[in-house]
């Protein structure tokens, strides 16, 4: 079964003192079928990354080998996220007060109509509220 995969779940997955039981089901579930992210989804993992180089809690090589990792596993980045970011996007982020970095998100998920993988509090919540399906906890 495919879903949409955010960055906090990603991130988890990343992180060894972070990992889950539930963030090991959904990176099974990734490496067995896919995953969907909206085009964002590269830029904030990859920044988180280089957050924690600049501040000196990882290695670049930790960073490149986790860059490489990701790449080789089934991610697909969805193309039509820009053309519902001023639109259906931006009114899931109002009506559920989130960025609209977190509302391409639930965007994706409902428009797929697939699960979310998500560790984000307010983004969980606003998944809850239009009865989309959570993974990650």
């Amino acid at each position: 079964m495919s879903l949409v995969l955010d960055s906090s779940a990603t991130l988890a997955w990343i992180y060894d003192d972070e990992i889950t039981r539930a963030i090991k089901q959904v990176f099974d579930m990734v490496t067995t079928d896919s995953a969907w992210v909206p085009i964002i989804w590269p830029l904030e993992v990859g920044n988180s990354l280089q957050t924690a180089v600049r501040k000196g809690h990882i290695k670049a090589s930790f960073r490149d080998a986790t860059l490489a990792d990701l790449a080789s596993i089934n991610i697909k980045i969805d193309d039509e996220t820009n053309n519902h970011a001023w639109s259906k996007t931006s009114q899931l982020a109002q009506k559920y007060n989130l960025t609209l970095y977190d509302a391409a998100y639930i965007e994706l998920a409902q428009r797929k109509a697939l699960p979310l993988a998500s560790l984000d509090r307010d983004l969980r919540a606003a998944a809850k509220a239009m009865r989309l399906k959570l993974l990650g906890v």
